[in-house]
């Protein structure tokens, strides 16, 4: 049965700390007020009436980790800074632009890898052992779904704690990677500024010019991290694995993302297709908003943490 569409608003009250995340995290939530007790109320009847419930989730949920997104009014990177993420073919066809991208991984790395699973993330894993949760899809790549124990789970845009070669496509642990590093370059050092989505810093390029980048341990080729860069695009392969486990769920849940880049909104488009009813959790409007029949604007962490999967 489908719902009547409602756009409904949740914000969190005034008065305390509107934050779901650890107390020291740095905040790239955006501001969000007053809570709306119906709105919960109808996220529950929704949860509730799901029996194999396929969530996709991006940025917006990790943000309650001390993970900016790219997109958030006020806080995220293109609101912050001039600076753009890298495109998979400057990658490829520059050795300069991968030294700089390294160096900058390089010196963001211990920050980045040592983020931590928040209330959202947990609550989504409790949903899966309580089989609620049937397939979780996430566009972000920091891992933060393997730390919870996630074990139902699509890494859309891969994940940034391994590493590809681009030759003959062994992949290897980031923090393997991160030793070698330290190895080439032991008197190397930056002055770092903030940190982005992806684990990279905001370094001066002549800071870089001395960084040294190992190649493949295997054949010697170009090591990349295992993620999907800007311009470039998904695995089709993984593309149709998504699309069977949503064939099989019977309702679709979208966190933390404004779904503006194709590869998730996709899902959205065959979830309408198929007539599935889908609701949106999330700060801010997003690409699917017309899809929606409900619509709750909120804090992952502090929305997901009430929700029982019942």
């Amino acid at each position: 049965m489908r719902l009547p569409r409602r756009i409904l608003t949740l914000h969190t009250a005034p008065g305390r700390r509107a934050s779901s995340a650890p107390a020291g995290v740095v905040n790239f939530v955006p501001a969000c007020s007053t809570t709306d007790l119906h709105s919960l109320e109808l996220l529950q009847d929704f949860v509730t009436r799901a029996r194999r419930l396929f969530v996709i989730t991006g940025a917006g949920l990790s943000t309650e980790s001390g993970i900016p997104d790219y997109r958030s009014e006020g806080v995220g990177l293109y609101a912050r800074t001039d600076r753009r993420p890298m495109q998979h073919a400057e990658f490829v066809r520059s050795a300069k632009s991968r030294q700089r991208y390294w160096a900058r991984n390089f010196v963001g790395w211990p920050q980045f890898s040592s983020h931590q699973p928040n209330s959202a993330h947990k609550a989504l894993q409790r949903w899966e052992e309580r089989g609620k949760l049937h397939w979780l899809v996430t566009q972000n790549v920091d891992a933060l779904h393997s730390k919870a124990g996630q074990k139902g789970l699509t890494e859309l845009h891969g994940c940034a704690h391994r590493v590809m070669c681009l030759g003959c496509g062994g992949i290897s642990a980031r923090a393997e990677l991160q030793k070698r590093f330290l190895a080439l370059n032991p008197d190397w050092s930056a002055q770092a500024g903030g940190v982005a989505p992806d684990g990279d810093v905001f370094i001066e390029d002549e800071q870089v010019l001395h960084f040294r980048v190992p190649p493949c341990e295997a054949c010697g080729g170009i090591l990349k991290p295992e993620v999907t860069f800007f311009g470039d695009s998904v695995n089709k392969v993984t593309v149709q694995f998504v699309h069977d486990r949503l064939a099989e769920s019977d309702a679709v849940l979208v966190v933390g993302s404004s779904l503006q880049v194709y590869s998730g909104y996709r899902f959205l488009l065959a979830a309408g297709d198929r007539k599935m009813p889908v609701a949106i959790l999330n700060i801010g409007p997003t690409r699917a908003d017309h899809l929606a029949e409900l619509k709750v604007s909120g804090r992952c962490g502090e929305v997901l943490s009430v929700i029982q999967p019942l």
